[in-house]
């Protein structure tokens, strides 16, 4: 019987996800869809040189000339050097890693606030991923940009459409957010350029290198994948904690006990319940992935959630161990396409967890909790997930 803490595999497959995973691996590890030609790739070495290999496996997609309602197309997410260098290079500018860790008294400030929220329910059940898990990465992200409080209800509803890819209407959806998002973003930025404050997107509009500055359409790129990556990998990385801690109960008292556990605990929650679960790539050329050959610009789904659990590079792959070392994981990405904001979203999970196991003996899951998945092939989590905070 399907456990109630795991999805069910793409396409109404009567198993769970990551069973499927596990079979794919051996049955096949590279397999070709004969309806859509659609190329799969299931095990870590495969998964991790589609990722990095950009030579031969292409991150562009969409338009040439984007419109600012097809930014997305002109963001780092989907480009390919140089033209990605140079992106990275000017955006890096305004996002570096001093100014990341800067923020963390804000974050901290920000977790107080929504756990005494969220111990307020007592025996009570609260909805972790409502009440804590999505306002603590939406008002970081909403505050670094310079958006007004008051918008940040849209932020959550915009991140939410664009990744999700279920439903008749799920791409016209998508269309949608990504369009009123460019329009909000494309105000804000001509707002910063006629008067600058202290905020990322008027870093980013002055930010330049051998006087080379972000276009309009970049600009607006960025803020778009900044809000829904930022948004969402945080979101489900503190659910897919509590899930996974869910499973051990003991882990909450380990790590009570053992707080120097935490980072480790935040990378094997990346590893074994991965907030992003695929990523997509198209081939140059002809190139040999397992017993196929790809042909020019044929569609390829790195899928991380399986690369992640190969038990040829993680022993015993399917266990959840907070003390993993190495742990070598994909949750980020790779290469030159490296999550941008994975120091943010470690520093968030990092305080939140910190401050949470001071606070409670265990965030336990409602024992009749039907969990519902975010709808998407590309993210992991659940849209809601009610829990008992156990004081300390």
């Amino acid at each position: 019987m399907m456990s109630r803490h795991v999805k069910p595999a793409p396409g109404g497959l009567e198993t769970d996800q990551f069973s499927w995973f596990a079979r794919m691996r051996h049955e096949a590890p590279v397999y070709v869809d004969p309806r859509s030609g659609v190329v799969s790739v299931f095990g870590y070495d495969d998964t991790q040189r589609v990722l990095s290999d950009y030579a031969s496996f292409s991150s562009e997609r969409g338009a040439h000339n984007p419109t600012e309602e097809q930014a997305l197309s002109a963001s780092l997410i989907s480009s390919d050097p140089p033209r990605h260098r140079q992106l990275r290079n000017l955006v890096t500018q305004a996002f570096t890693p001093r100014a990341v860790a800067q923020m963390e008294p804000r974050i901290a400030a920000i977790v107080a606030e929504l756990l005494d929220q969220l111990c307020a329910h007592g025996q009570t059940p609260a909805d972790f991923i409502e009440e804590f898990a999505v306002p603590l990465p939406v008002t970081v992200i909403a505050e670094l940009l310079g958006v007004p409080a008051e918008r940040r209800v849209e932020f959550r509803r915009w991140s939410d459409t664009v990744v999700s890819t279920g439903g008749a209407g799920g791409w016209q959806s998508a269309a949608t957010a990504q369009r009123e998002m460019a329009s909000f973003f494309g105000q804000m930025i001509a707002q910063r350029r006629a008067e600058p404050r202290d905020d990322l997107i008027s870093q980013l509009v002055a930010a330049e290198i051998d006087g080379q500055r972000l276009t309009s359409v970049e600009l607006i790129g960025f803020c778009i994948l900044l809000l829904v990556a930022g948004n969402e990998t945080t979101t489900n990385l503190l659910g897919n904690a509590v899930l996974s801690f869910e499973e051990q109960p003991e882990t909450w008292e380990r790590l009570r006990a053992e707080p120097n556990l935490i980072p480790s605990a935040i990378e094997e929650v990346l590893r074994y319940l991965s907030p992003v679960q695929s990523m997509y790539r198209s081939a140059r050329g002809e190139q040999r992935l397992g017993d196929i050959t790809t042909h020019p610009g044929q569609f390829i789904v790195a899928w991380i959630g399986s690369a992640n659990r190969d038990e040829a590079r993680f022993s015993d792959a399917e266990r959840f161990d907070i003390a993993r070392s190495p742990n070598r994981h994909l949750a980020f990405g790779q290469g030159i396409h490296f999550c941008l904001g994975a120091p943010l979203a470690r520093l968030e999970a990092r305080v939140a967890l910190e401050a949470l196991l001071q606070r409670a003996r265990r965030a336990q899951v409602a024992p009749d909790a039907r969990l519902e998945w975010v709808d998407s092939t590309i993210v992991y989590g659940v849209k809601h997930l009610p829990v008992t905070i156990m004081p300390a």
